[in-house]
Parts: C-alpha cells; structure tokens; sequence
C-alpha cells in the first residue's frame, strides 16, 4: 500500500545514527534495570510508579552521556575481539 508524501513520516538523515544509537539504547536499558532495581529494593507498592519513573529519568540522565562518551572505547574494544568481515 502507498501513502501519499505528507502520511509518510520523516527519518533522520544517517549522519545522526551515531547520536540516535546511544540514546535508544540508554532508554530501553535505563528503564528496564531502574524497574528491576526498584521493584527489587520498593517492591510493588503503590509508590513503585513514581518512584520507578523517578529512578528512570535520574539514571538516563547518567546513562545518556556516559554512553556518548564510552561508546568509541566500546568500539574499539569489540574491534579488537571480533573478528573483522572479509570483501
């Protein structure tokens, strides 16, 4: 099926896929171990809701430059370990 032009959403040219990368990833990541974490030391109590969205945003606010910063190291790191693919 074909959606006209203005129906089709719009993407981030790929220069940006070095910036969307860690932010998706420091996301999901952040908001699975922050529920663990707090239903693990909360439980699921009538305050696990706000305090687990609570626990999210302060970690991603870590995660988030953190991952800029350590994900070139990462990289490098994983280059070193995996094997390089043959043309």
């Amino acid at each position: 099926m074909s959606y006209p032009s203005f129906m089709t959403p719009r993407r981030l040219p790929a220069r940006y896929a070095g910036l969307v990368t860690p932010l998706v990833l420091s996301l999901l990541m952040t908001f699975v171990v922050s529920a663990i974490a707090t239903a693990r030391s909360l439980g699921f109590t009538p305050a696990y809701p706000a305090t687990w969205m609570s626990a999210w945003g302060l970690s991603w606010l870590v995660a988030f430059p953190t991952l800029l910063l350590v994900l070139p190291v990462v990289r490098r790191i994983v280059g070193l370990i995996v094997e390089t693919p043959r043309a």
